[in-house]
């Protein structure tokens, strides 16, 4: 088939807590796990109060970020330039390569967040400050 189909509910959430290699603690439904995607990394993040993904950025994979549901505050930006800027439901964000980026869950309700990251590489997380300036 060249296609596929999936309700959310129908995708297994996983407890990043119990899996000691991937920070941070969050849940996640790895759509593209599901979807078995080449070209993309897809998935759904949630957010209980507080929560976050810290300050980061990845040496070649561009994300495209889009608030679900919930309210939070985004850290955008090369290190030194950073902002911070606040997000709601139907808000997008990108952050580029080398560029650094997290987002806290600064409601009082769940948040859920779509993330695409392309090249779908294993790209760990680097620390921004540490990266060279252009």
């Amino acid at each position: 088939m060249d296609y596929d189909v999936v309700h959310t509910d129908d995708v297994p959430m996983t407890d990043l807590s119990e899996v000691e290699e991937i920070p941070p603690d969050l849940r996640i439904r790895a759509l593209d796990d599901f979807f078995d995607t080449d070209a993309v990394n897809l998935k759904l993040w949630y957010f209980e109060p507080g929560e976050e993904i810290q300050y980061h950025a990845h040496a070649e994979q561009e994300e495209l970020y889009y608030v679900l549901e919930g309210e939070f505050s985004l850290k955008l930006g090369r290190s030194g330039e950073a902002e911070y800027v606040d997000a709601g439901p139907g808000t997008f964000w990108v952050a580029k390569p080398e560029v650094g980026h997290g987002h806290r869950n600064v409601g009082d309700e769940e948040g859920v967040v779509l993330a695409i990251g392309a090249p779908a590489v294993e790209d760990p997380g680097l620390d921004p400050h540490g990266l060279d300036e252009e």
